[in-house]
């Protein structure tokens, strides 16, 4: 910034010093300075532009990191805090403004140092003018403050309804398969193309207090080019500063309007930051449901038993145990500490132990869990002791994977979607085998396919889990038929 406002006061001296005194040597002398002024400019431009970009990078990264660690560390608390949307959103576009921001600052910093070396140099030679730059350039930039309330009043409205938008395209896509089942696609394709419209108004509010943003940015600094302008040539005409002097003066006003113009830009990405910033705290200011003590006491070794002080049910080591029950999530959630309750594993209540352990330890599988997108192998094997085709044909999936083209190398769409219900739920099942958690808690493994493959997969896990701590959540005669004990709740 600093050598681009040095070359108007160059040329002016230039002018006065090498034209009009026709002094070839010192019009060469300055014109080489005004040269040398040019490639510092282009080297410090060039590394302007890049610490803005990677300071624009780094912060965007940084916020996304941090937020999808917290996220994972609140773990299943999260969906119950916070919409899907509100996640999706700050990695789709919060991000950005935040970025923005950040990418700005150096620029920012530029023009103000650049404005006050102008400024010294003014005041130094034709104080009149000087003043008027100095005073005029800030009351310029002053002049878009009361804009910035109803920008961020509008920001803040355009990203409820972006937050608003991404959740309903999430349910909607989760949910398509159901949707064409009961030929709802038009209705849902209407509330979307509904609340799009809403997130376009909202846009467009905010970008009518952005223009103005734009517009004042010109003419404000223009006012004050002008006036420098009109008083420098009448001064010029009355012999009190020369000609150089005076195109030095309108080089410099111009100059200014590059600093008018990025604070407007940085007022603008602060107001949409400071946006962002908030709904990035909101989940950093959540907490996970459970929290591990302060020392905590090591799980038994070895796979344990569990006892749930809520409903009283006791589930012996090494046994398969069915529970017939109308809550199986808020009873497995309890068994596997995703809720805050009495529950024994041992003589050692959860509560006292590391959560780490028992998530690592301790596996709760609920039929609504997703897959991701990826090859098959990578998402449903979790490398333990239970190897992948053990897994699968416990969960008789073996025939779905022969069904694929690639087999295991098949490449599955997010959450499954290329797979039917009853795949899926397979699939799923056998992810939750491979895990050989020493506790596998499974709500409803088998609701979603017929009898006899219900019976197959039922015999398998029995057999496969043998001597392990199995609970299952199930209403079907098949599960209670291999089961160790059977409950009632």
């Amino acid at each position: 910034m600093v050598p681009l406002a040095l070359v108007p006061l160059a040329i002016g001296e230039a002018i006065d010093e090498g034209i009009a005194a026709r002094d070839t040597g010192t019009l060469l002398t300055w014109c080489g300075l005004i040269l040398a002024l040019g490639l510092v400019l282009a080297i410090s431009d060039l590394k302007t532009n890049r610490a803005g970009d990677r300071a624009w990078l780094d912060s965007a990264s940084l916020v996304q990191r941090v937020v999808v660690r917290h996220a994972t560390h609140v773990g299943a608390a999260l969906p119950k805090k916070i919409k899907t949307g509100e996640i999706v959103a700050i990695g789709s576009s919060d991000i950005y403004s935040i970025g923005g921001l950040m990418g700005v600052f150096s620029r920012l910093a530029g023009g103000l140092v650049a404005f006050i070396v102008v400024a010294v140099i003014l005041l130094s030679s034709t104080p009149i003018l000087g003043l008027i730059v100095l005073v005029g350039v800030p009351l310029a930039t002053l002049g878009f403050v009361p804009l910035l309330k109803p920008l961020r009043a509008r920001t803040e409205k355009h990203r409820d309804e972006v937050g608003a938008a991404t959740s309903m395209a999430a349910d909607i896509v989760s949910g398509l398969r159901i949707l064409r089942g009961i030929g709802g696609e038009r209705k849902f394709t209407e509330r979307f193309g509904q609340t799009s419209q809403r997130v376009r108004k909202a846009g467009v509010e905010a970008a009518k207090i952005d223009s103005w943003l734009s517009g004042i940015e010109v003419f404000l600094p223009g006012l004050v080019t002008v006036l420098v302008l009109w008083l420098g040539a009448r001064l010029a005409l009355d012999g009190t500063i020369t000609v150089g002097e005076l195109i030095a003066f309108y080089g410099v006003s111009a100059f200014l309007v590059i600093p008018v113009g990025t604070a407007t830009e940085a007022a603008h990405h602060y107001s949409e930051a400071i946006v962002a910033a908030k709904r990035a705290c909101a989940i950093l200011a959540m907490e996970p449901s459970v929290t591990s003590p302060e020392k905590p006491k090591p799980l038994p070794q070895g796979s344990f038993g569990l006892h749930d002080e809520t409903s009283g049910l006791t589930f012996p080591a090494g046994q398969l145990t069915v529970v017939n029950t109308t809550e199986p999530v808020a009873f497995a959630d309890r068994l596997g500490r995703y809720t805050d309750a009495e529950v024994l594993a041992g003589d050692i209540p959860l509560r006292e132990a590391d959560i780490e352990e028992i998530r690592d330890r301790v596996l709760v599988a609920h039929n609504q869990d997703v897959l991701f997108s990826g090859k098959l192998a990578d998402e449903v094997d979790m490398g333990k002791t239970v190897d992948l085709r053990t897994a699968l044909w416990a969960a008789d999936a073996m025939d779905v994977v022969d069904g694929l083209e690639h087999g295991t190398d098949e490449y599955l769409a997010e959450r499954g979607r290329t797979l039917s219900g009853g795949q899926r739920q397979r699939m799923l099942l056998a992810r939750a085998l491979s895990f050989d958690a020493d506790v596998l808690v499974l709500d409803e493994p088998t609701s979603a396919v017929d009898a006899h493959t219900e019976a197959r997969i039922a015999q398998r896990v029995a057999e496969l889990r043998q001597g392990r701590t199995t609970v299952v959540f199930s209403q079907s005669p098949l599960w209670t038929g291999v089961a160790d004990r059977v409950y009632t709740a």
